[in-house]
């Protein structure tokens, strides 16, 4: 039944949810519990939602890939790196994976076994990226890097509309996670959507350029975790997409048709005190993404690998600190009191994003 909760194959403890009966008003216990289960163990959900037109995520991806295949001099002039390139592109070479940035990279690659081991970064990230604001804004914020009005592309038209059209469909989608999710950790139903009110939300594509890198092995996006709330992604044409299981398990990601692929972030973290955990991905090249290419060059498309991805978020001015239950002595430690765009600041200053001399 297409409402069932059930195991997908190879991946024990992640489940795949659809949220028809909860947008319906049925409030399931044991459906939200499974949603707060499968991101405590594996951090990682699979949701169908009946209110997503897959086509949007086809006209998104059209328009990225014309966007990123605009000569450099072009993408240059989208850069706001005075903002810490929260707004606009960030070009390709510039992020650093955080295990490169923490100097840990060689101990938790040797934390797991062979074939599990991540690719292992040498340096910053092989994609460009592009940050395009979704939501509103406080009038007394206090972040305003973070909160910097979108930046819009002069040469093309319907921007707005693509961007938001798609943007918004995965945004509602994290809102209706974190109610569940919320009910589910045993806390109010808008324990954390009460707190992603006018937060900087952004719908966050990669692009990377596959004539200069799609040798085997070329790291895209360096093993990592994700600094915001909840990540939602949708399916790219290319693959190359690999996360960890919590017990430390790798596997390529696929993301079955109709559904949508959520990962937790920091924030959700701090917030539940380490009940659920960051989980860790990277993006490298592999005979698959060559394979891609091969079809989509028959196709006439751009050859950039695109992502579909939206990082929802906690608003910069909330105090982060575990909520309810998981507000202990031992958790309290762990996740001192802090708002959530120093928070930010602080992991964007160690991924070479954030002016050291501001975070």
């Amino acid at each position: 039944r297409s409402s069932d909760l059930r195991h997908i194959s190879n991946m024990e403890d992640v489940y795949e949810v659809n949220f028809e009966k909860f947008l319906a008003g049925n409030i399931d216990a044991n459906e939200c519990e499974k949603v707060f289960d499968s991101l405590r163990k594996t951090g990682i959900l699979l949701i169908r939602d009946p209110r997503v037109a897959f086509d949007l995520n086809d006209n998104f991806l059209d328009l990225m890939e014309k966007y990123f295949s605009q000569p450099p001099e072009e993408l240059a002039k989208d850069i706001r790196k005075e903002l810490a390139y929260q707004v606009g592109a960030t070009p390709e070479n510039t992020e650093i994976p955080k295990c490169i940035a923490a100097k840990n990279c060689e101990e938790l690659n040797e934390q797991l076994t062979d074939e599990n081991k991540f690719h292992l970064p040498k340096g910053p990230d092989a994609k460009w990226r592009f940050f395009w604001k979704l939501g509103g804004y406080d009038d007394d914020i206090h972040y305003g890097k973070l909160n910097a009005p979108p930046v819009i592309p002069a040469a093309f038209p319907g921007w707005e509309s693509t961007m938001n059209s798609w943007g918004y469909c995965m945004l509602n989608a994290c809102e209706t996670v974190a109610e569940m999710l919320a009910i589910g950790a045993g806390l109010e139903r808008d324990a954390f959507t009460s707190k992603m009110k006018n937060a900087p939300h952004l719908l966050a594509p990669t692009g990377t350029d596959l004539l200069k890198y799609s040798s085997d092995g070329t790291i895209f996006a360096g093993y990592h975790y994700d600094l915001n709330f909840l990540t939602i992604h949708g399916k790219s044409r290319y693959p190359g997409l690999y996360a960890w299981l919590h017990n430390g398990t790798k596997f390529a990601v696929k993301v079955p048709d109709g559904c949508l692929l959520m990962q937790a972030g920091k924030q959700v973290e701090y917030l539940t005190g380490g009940a659920i955990r960051a989980g860790f991905h990277e993006v490298v090249s592999n005979e698959g993404t060559r394979n891609a290419m091969e079809k989509n060059k028959a196709m006439g498309r751009p050859l950039w690998r695109v992502s579909s991805t939206v990082f929802s978020h906690i608003n910069s001015n909330v105090q982060m600190e575990p909520l309810g239950k998981y507000k202990t002595e031992s958790s309290q430690k762990e996740y001192p009191t802090i708002s959530c765009g120093k928070l930010v600041e602080n992991e964007l200053s160690m991924i070479n994003l954030f002016p050291d001399d501001e975070a």
